[in-house]
Formats: C-alpha cells, structure tokens, sequence
C-alpha cells in the first residue's frame, strides 16, 4: 500500500519545527523534498500568501492550484514535480519574475505567455517538442533568461552556430528569434518576431 502524500500543512509544521519560527514571519520558504513527498497544492497554502520566494520542487505536484492571493511572490519553483500543465499562474502572473519548472512532463506551455514579469525561465528536461509552443514564450516581454536544454525539440535541433543551446541571458527574444531565422530553424509560419 502507497503512503499518504505529505499535505501542505504538514510540511509548513515540519518547517517550522525545524526552523524554529513561523511562516508568517519569513518571505522566503522551501517545502522541497518532503517524504513522502507533497502531492497537492491544497488551500493550506493560504499559509503562505504573503511569502516572496516559493520552493515546492521535488515532489509529486501535479496540478498548479492555490496561488489566488500570494501578492508578493516573485520566485515559484516547481522543478523536479510531475507537472503536465502550467495552468495555475493566473494568480500571480503579474508579480512573479522567476519560474523554475525544470523536470515535469511538460509538453505545451499554455498560459506561460501571460506572466508578463517573468524575467527567468527554467524549463530543462521536460517534453516539448513543437516549435509551435515557442510562440507562448515569445509573448514574454520582461524575459531575459530561458534554459530550455534536455527538451525533445531541443535534442531535435542542431545548434552548432549557437554554441550549443542558448541560455537566453540579457538577449532579447526578438534578437533570439532572429538569429534562429537567420540559421533557418525558425518559420515565420508559426513565431512571428
């Protein structure tokens, strides 16, 4: 029999037993690594609203939920979950600069185009593979930095003239968009600049 995941609660009791202070005292908080490991991101993260850095990652979230009310919060991460969908964010993309969500099962990247702050982008070792899903992260005018390598449209690309893969950093995604259209690995077709 699978042991019962560790609840939003439990893990903000555990944090603070063996940080020795209260939640609602700090702006940053890091829930990863719970055993067993988060499953849910249930309303216990109310708990939470006011923090300005969230750490979530290595767990087994699934589905993005509760963010509604964190005004403050500028980095959420959600690296190393089995997340297959980034809806969820409506809640704090108007505050939050940072996404880390590196290791999920992500395949589209619906919604990404709305956090219109993003500056950093982590989204390593997930599953998209069409060139059509670039078009959400085009959308992203504060972005200055996106990781994207161990992706299959990644590892389906030859990027010699890049030096590899591009770790976008104080670049605009305009000039990116044009340096893949200038080596013809971008149609117009689908990422307009």
């Amino acid at each position: 029999m699978a042991a019962k995941g560790t609840s939003i609660k439990e893990a903000i009791a555990r944090w603070e037993t063996k940080h020795e202070k209260k939640v609602s005292d700090e702006t940053v908080v890091k829930l990863y690594m719970q055993c067993p490991p988060i499953e849910k991101m249930d309303s216990a993260l109310s708990q939470l609203a006011h923090v300005e850095m969230l750490s979530l990652s290595t767990n087994c979230i699934d589905k993005i939920a509760n963010l509604n009310g964190f005004k403050n919060l500028r980095v959420l991460s959600l690296a190393r979950n089995n997340l297959k969908s980034l809806s969820g964010l409506e809640g704090v993309r108007d505050t939050l600069e940072e996404l880390w969500v590196s290791y999920n099962l992500l395949e589209k990247l619906k919604g990404v185009g709305e956090l219109s702050n993003v500056k950093i982008l982590h989204l390593t070792n997930n599953k998209v593979k069409d060139w059509k899903e670039f078009g959400q992260i085009e959308k992203m005018a504060s972005l200055v930095e996106l990781t994207f390598t161990g992706n299959p449209l990644h590892e389906s690309v030859s990027w010699p003239e890049l030096g590899g893969w591009v770790s976008m950093q104080g670049s605009t995604w305009a000039s990116l968009l044009m340096a893949f259209e200038s080596l013809g690995y971008v149609h117009t077709a689908t990422i307009a600049c």
